[in-house]
């Protein structure tokens, strides 16, 4: 496949340039869930040929940034294997000329379900290319000074977060039994206690697995509480959040007699935003650090696709990660109109104030 796209080369991206200068266009989680809810033969032909006009878009112009990425990036090998999974995707999105009716629909739709499974190793295989760039740096370059990598891989990933959302969300509405409440991947109901309880049970498992012991888990709020949201997300975040939590408390207090202090999760219901809050006592981030944790630069940690590693990247979940959660977690907040802060006390532990806005009105942000 690489061949063919080297040799189809020149025209392939000289038309995905033409297609990365059209305008993106956003939707909001809230319309979605109105257009989702009468997923009518129709709605799926006006759905497909919305995609069928958009994917190229977007596609394109994350394949074109991908040529020209500073300090050499884009020659590493990881990242040009990446920009031509993008290259890939975005033929096979041309090559078919329009969607008139529902087996053109539906040809469609298996083609993207494929275009997203191309592209589930898209975050490990990128974080390798950093890697292959780490290791060819000049050890004196201050990583403040790779600014540009570290803005154009936020931009990359909140697109491909985008385009995920919009192929996953067109393929769950055809969906012949949805689950109650369920408009494609959106949870019309979803109650934040249940996604937060479920994703840090998640979390204490492999802190279990790792060390041999976790902390406890402690969960205030309303579990009858619900908004609509998409659970896979939350869940993402909460993961995240709680693991870092969890292995700060227990490194901090795996040689002492002491017990190892709860993590709590506070979830609270305001009229704009549903915020939950991660507390743990692990001890906290000197402030100089602080600046450092939602950079894609600075992790130690071993990435499932190094050639080193034995780990299966599909089921890679190890409490370090690949040092992208918290990154890659601010970016899932910030795409339905929320945010991520971390507040650190050093010497004593660190809050996460998760921001989700309820209001469902915010349009993609479309880098």
């Amino acid at each position: 496949m690489a061949a063919t796209i080297k040799k189809a080369s020149k025209d392939l991206i000289d038309e995905a340039r033409r297609w990365a200068a059209k305008k993106q266009t956003g939707v909001s989680l809230r319309y979605m869930t109105e257009f989702g809810s009468r997923p009518t033969p129709r709605n799926l032909l006006i759905s497909a040929q919305f995609l069928h006009k958009e994917l190229p878009i977007r596609i394109a112009r994350r394949a074109v940034e991908l040529e020209s990425l500073p300090y050499g990036l884009s020659l590493k090998p990881a990242v040009l294997k990446v920009r031509d999974w993008y290259l890939e995707s975005f033929r096979d999105v041309r090559s078919i000329p329009e969607i008139k009716d529902n087996n053109d629909e539906l040809d469609f739709t298996q083609m993207i379900k494929m275009i997203k499974v191309r592209h589930n190793n898209v975050v490990p295989m990128m974080a390798l290319g950093v890697q292959q760039l780490k290791k060819d740096l000049n050890p004196k370059i201050v990583y403040e000074d790779l600014d540009e990598i570290h803005q154009f891989l936020d931009r990359f990933y909140m697109s491909r977060i985008g385009i995920r959302m919009l192929i996953g969300q067109h393929v769950a509405l055809h969906d012949p039994d949805p689950p109650p409440d369920c408009v494609g991947c959106i949870h019309t109901k979803m109650s934040p206690v249940e996604v937060a309880r479920n994703a840090s049970e998640d979390a204490r498992a492999i802190c279990l697995r790792e060390y041999g012991s976790a902390p406890d888990i402690n969960i205030y709020g309303d579990p009858k509480f619900t908004f609509p949201y998409v659970p896979t997300h939350l869940h993402l975040m909460v993961f995240e959040l709680v693991k870092n939590s969890l292995r700060a408390v227990q490194e901090q207090y795996m040689d002492s007699d002491k017990v190892a202090p709860p993590v709590r999760i506070i979830v609270a219901d305001g009229l704009e935003d549903v915020t939950i809050k991660v507390s743990d006592e692990g001890g906290g981030i000197a402030r100089s650090g602080l600046s450092k944790i939602f950079t894609y630069l600075y992790s130690t940690a071993k990435n499932p696709l190094d050639d080193q590693s034995d780990v299966d990247p599909e089921t890679a979940t190890t409490m370090a990660g690949y040092g992208y959660g918290l990154p890659i977690s601010r970016l899932y907040a910030m795409y339905f109109g929320g945010d991520l802060q971390i507040i650190s006390m050093e010497g004593y532990g660190t809050d996460a104030y998760l921001h989700l806005w309820r209001l469902g009105d915010s349009q993609e942000p479309l880098p």
